[in-house]
C-alpha cells in the first residue's frame, strides 16, 4: 500500500507519497524515479516519505512551501521525532540512495553524503498535517511497471532527441559544403575574368601590331 498526497495549491500540481510500511519502503527504494526526492528524519525511525519534481527539476528547484509540507509530513509519521522540536529532517535525490544487501529492510545510505540537504522543522504544523491528510489516496501501484514505462519513455526521448542532434549536424555540413561551393565559384569567376582581361590585352597588341606594320 502506498499513501499519496497532493501539495499545497500555491505550490503547483505536485505528489508526495510514502509507503505504509517498512516492506513498502523497499519497493519504494528499489523502483523509484530520477524524479524522486526522498526525505527521513534524520538519526531516527521515521516513515520514508518522497516527492516527484517535475522532469528536468533538481532537488535544489523545491519552493520552501513545498519542503515544509514534506517536511512536516515526515515528522508526523515518526514516533520519536513527532514529539520533538527542531527536528532535523534530511532530504536527497532518489538516485543518490545506497542499498546494499547487508542493510536492514527500509535501510539506506547515500552514495554521495555531499547531495544530501537538511531543513530543521521547529514543530509539528497540525494545520498543514490536516490539510494533507484530507487529500490523501491508498493505492497498491505496480511500481515496476511503472519503472518501466518511465524508462521506455526516457528512451524513446533520448533517441528523438539523438535523431534531431543528427539532422541539425547533417543541415550544418550541407550548408558548409553550400558555402564552399559559392566562395570555390567566385573564385573560378575572378580567375576566368582576370584570363580574360590578359586575352583582350593580348589581342589589342596584336592589333596594333597589324596597324603599324599597314602603315
Amino acid at each position: 500500500m502506498v499513501f499519496y498526497y497532493k501539495a499545497r495549491p500555491d505550490a503547483g500540481d505536485y505528489t508526495i507519497f510514502m509507503g505504509a510500511d517498512k516492506n513498502e519502503n523497499e519497493e519504494l527504494i528499489k523502483y523509484g524515479l530520477p524524479e524522486d526526492v526522498w526525505f527521513h528524519v534524520d538519526k531516527v525511525s521515521s516513515a520514508h516519505v518522497y516527492l516527484r519534481l517535475k522532469k528536468g527539476w533538481s532537488i535544489d528547484s523545491i519552493c520552501d512551501g513545498l519542503l515544509e509540507d514534506c517536511a512536516q509530513l515526515v515528522k508526523a509519521h515518526s514516533i520519536q521525532g513527532n514529539k520533538m522540536n527542531n527536528v532535523e529532517v534530511v532530504y536527497t535525490p532518489w538516485s543518490n540512495l545506497r542499498k546494499s544487501p547487508s542493510m536492514d529492510v527500509g535501510q539506506v545510505g547515500f552514495h554521495n553524503p555531499r547531495m544530501v540537504r537538511v531543513v530543521i522543522v521547529e514543530k509539528r504544523v497540525n494545520e498543514i498535517i490536516n490539510r494533507l491528510n484530507k487529500t490523501r489516496v491508498e493505492r497498491r501501484p505496480d511500481l515496476k511497471a511503472e519503472k518501466d514505462a518511465s524508462n521506455a519513455a526516457e528512451k524513446a526521448e533520448r533517441k528523438v532527441q539523438l535523431k534531431e542532434k543528427r539532422r541539425r549536424e547533417e543541415m550544418e555540413r550541407m550548408e558548409k559544403e553550400r558555402q564552399a561551393e559559392i566562395r570555390s565559384y567566385k573564385g573560378l569567376m575572378v580567375a576566368e575574368k582576370m584570363t580574360s582581361n590578359r586575352q583582350i590585352a593580348s589581342a589589342g597588341k596584336s592589333m596594333q601590331e597589324m596597324e603599324d606594320d599597314f602603315v
